[in-house]
């Protein structure tokens, strides 16, 4: 038997959680989770424990950032001014992306 892969409280997690989504919902929870620089489950855990998600600047989540705004890029330069064609789920995304580059602003100063 192998050993017992304990959290950074010593505790061992052996529950499972398992829900479906839909395929925009998981696109939403992929980007968040990106761009908190977070595992999955450190993730989930931490906002449904209502904690706040605190970034911490490193390569994997600039890269996040830059790959993210370079999609909005994309939908911003297709939808070309068409404030209808903007959808929720892009707004959302903006919003992420504009929190998380004025907290790592902050955190320089």
């Amino acid at each position: 038997m192998s050993a017992k892969n304990l959290d950074k409280k010593n505790r061992f997690r052996s529950k499972t959680v398992a829900f479906r989504v839909s395929p925009e919902e998981w696109e939403q929870f992929e980007i968040a989770v990106k761009l908190s620089g977070l595992n999955k489950q450190d993730y989930l855990i931490n906002r449904i424990s209502e904690r706040d998600i605190v970034v911490q600047g490193n390569p994997r989540v600039y890269k996040a950032l830059r790959d993210q705004l370079s999609n909005v890029l994309v939908e911003l330069s297709r939808i070309d001014g068409l404030i209808d064609g903007l959808d929720t789920e892009l707004l959302e995304t903006i919003n992420l992306i504009t929190l998380t580059l004025q907290g790592l602003q902050n955190e320089q100063k």
